[in-house]
């Protein structure tokens, strides 16, 4: 018999999406019970990694509008964005920086004592509100912070979620993996929101944390959701190199150059009007062509680059704004940002797609919704603008966190639990991964999928690099490398690992197909093979959904209320 709990509401992920959620629920219902359940303890969530800003409009005086950040994230979209959730975002977003700030959030200010926001690409005015370069940290212990003061939010940290259980037709509960003690659990629940993050750990070269792996994407769509847009991923143009970790927009945003071996600031040849400000997928593009045209950096590792210039800002501007990133620069690449430039090079640092929801955060199975990067609600289309993640997360953990507990108490009603799927995930995980058997050693293979998405499905893309990427993921799936060779029960992150292997194979195939099937290049997704983006064919969303054998693939219509799709310039 599996020990059992019982939520009202469970959370899964304690980042900023899933913590919004736990305040505006208990907020809301004070009598139910909220479980926040989450494989890391609350503050090693990767939103305490988020460094450069949180977008909103609160600069009215100075000519900024809501339209324009609802127009800005649609062309930054490539004009895939829901245009009802892009005004959803902008029109909430300016409220919740001023919640932050009440609750104690330490926003940069300007001389005059007002809050201070920085350019970030793609914007049409200032609009990244920060805290020097560590803004995510220093959201994420507000919201902890706030999270105290209620007596029925409950934190299980360090608590691996292995599946929703549900009746066909509504959520009844999840499995879960106690690590410190190594037992299993039946958490029962009335709803569930999944705040469980992005999925950008299946690229080698990324900005991403460990634990950032599709977990929750996966438990979705093994319990029938779609994933949504998942061939979708933004590259960051500026990745530290060797390892990956991120240099924030804020670098450029606070005037930072980006320079070619001939010392040329190289984007005045592909967006003119913004330069180095131009959107993510631009800016990786243009790093990348003038890399194979001969115009790169040799770096040690054997890898091209580009560099990062801040000299001209001066060091004490270097100190005050971007700290944060001076230090990461000093420790994991031996470069003082003040005295010369850094290497950089485009970095996979977020997933446009996710489970499939609507303008509310609801998914596909009745008592479920999700927000933040697990989610894709199509706010960000087929490219993210800077800042833009922080404020979905925010706005969207509130929404979902307000609509949940209404749920709970309105609406909710119980059915039998189907204890025998319990019994069938216990064994699918014991039985076919703890006690399973191979030869195959399960970190080569995990190691061989982040190396394949990285060679295969990088910043361009063609059709034979991605049906090769295909074959190499489904002959990886077919070896024998589900198994644990550590057996000791408590923190045995050996059999976590290999769970966590289990679904990132399941997602890159699906990654993969969606970028095979879409034969245009729109934002994130750029293919050499069909340089153009092409809206007769291609405007619409990519739904995938489980299927043993392979992904049932669907098309999804793209909501459009205002903007015609135009060509993308800057």
């Amino acid at each position: 018999m599996t020990d059992s709990i019982e939520y009202d509401l469970i959370i899964a992920g304690s980042g900023l999406a899933g913590l919004r959620a736990a305040i505006e629920a208990a907020q809301k219902n004070s009598k139910i019970r909220i479980g926040v359940v989450a494989k890391t303890q609350v503050m090693r969530s990767h939103s305490v990694s988020a460094e450069g800003g949180t977008a909103a409009v609160i600069q009215e005086e100075e000519g900024d509008t809501i339209e324009s950040h609802i127009y800005d994230t649609v062309k930054g979209s490539d004009f895939l964005a829901d245009q009802d959730v892009a005004e959803r975002l902008c029109q909430m977003m300016p409220n919740e920086i001023y919640q932050l700030e009440h609750w104690g959030m330490p926003w940069s200010r300007k001389e005059n004592g007002k809050i201070d926001q920085r350019n970030f690409g793609g914007y049409s005015f200032a609009r990244a509100t920060y805290a020097i370069d560590k803004v995510g940290f220093f959201e994420m212990q507000t919201l902890y912070d706030t999270c105290q003061k209620f007596d029925n939010i409950e934190f299980l940290n360090e608590w691996f979620i292995t599946a929703i259980i549900h009746d066909g037709k509504q959520f009844c509960g999840v499995t879960a993996i106690e690590l410190s003690s190594g037992s299993f659990y039946t958490i029962k629940g009335k709803a569930l929101i999944i705040a469980t993050g992005g999925a950008g750990r299946i690229y080698s070269y990324s900005t991403y944390a460990l634990s950032s792996t599709p977990d929750g994407l996966d438990m979705a769509y093994r319990a029938g959701m779609a994933l949504k847009d998942m061939e979708f991923v933004q590259f960051h143009p500026t990745g530290v190199l060797p390892s990956g970790i991120l240099i924030t927009e804020g670098a450029r945003g606070e005037g930072g150059y980006l320079l070619n071996k001939d010392g040329e600031r190289f984007m005045k040849n592909y967006a003119a009007g913004k330069m180095e400000l131009a959107p993510r997928d631009i800016v990786s593009r243009a790093m990348m062509t003038e890399m194979s045209e001969g115009r790169g950096f040799n770096h040690d590792t054997g890898v091209q680059c580009m560099k990062l210039d801040l000299r001209h800002l001066g060091d004490e501007k270097i100190k005050a704004k971007l700290g944060g990133i001076r230090e990461i620069s000093i420790k994991f690449s031996n470069i003082d940002p003040a005295e010369e430039p850094i290497d950089v090079r485009p970095v996979c640092h977020y997933m446009m797609g996710g489970i499939h929801t609507n303008i509310d955060g609801a998914a596909e199975l009745q008592g479920v919704w999700a927000a933040g990067e697990a989610a894709c609600n199509s706010v960000h289309g087929a490219n993210r603008l800077g800042a833009n993640s922080t404020s979905e997360c925010i706005v969207w953990g509130k929404i979902t966190g307000s609509i949940a507990a209404d749920y709970i108490e309105k609406e909710y009603n119980e059915s039998q639990f189907p204890g025998h799927l319990v019994v069938a995930e216990e064994k699918r995980i014991y039985d076919g991964i703890f006690r399973g058997s191979g030869e195959v050693n399960p970190y080569e293979v995990k190691q061989e999928i982040s190396d394949t998405l990285n060679d295969k499905a990088y910043v361009f893309r063609n059709e034979a690099d991605l049906i090769s990427g295909l074959k190499k993921i489904r002959e990886l799936k077919t070896k024998t490398w589900k198994h644990v060779d550590d057996k000791a029960k408590e923190y045995n992150t050996n059999f976590s690992n290999v769970m966590e292997i289990d679904s990132m194979i399941r997602v890159a195939e699906v990654l993969l197909i969606g970028a095979i099937n879409r034969k245009e290049s729109r934002g994130g997704h750029a293919r050499t093979d069909y340089p153009t983006r092409d809206d007769a064919n291609f405007l619409h969303h990519t739904l995938a959904y489980y299927d043993p054998n392979e992904p049932i693939m669907k098309k999804h219509p793209v909501t459009i209320t205002k903007y015609k799709p135009v060509e993308r310039k800057y």
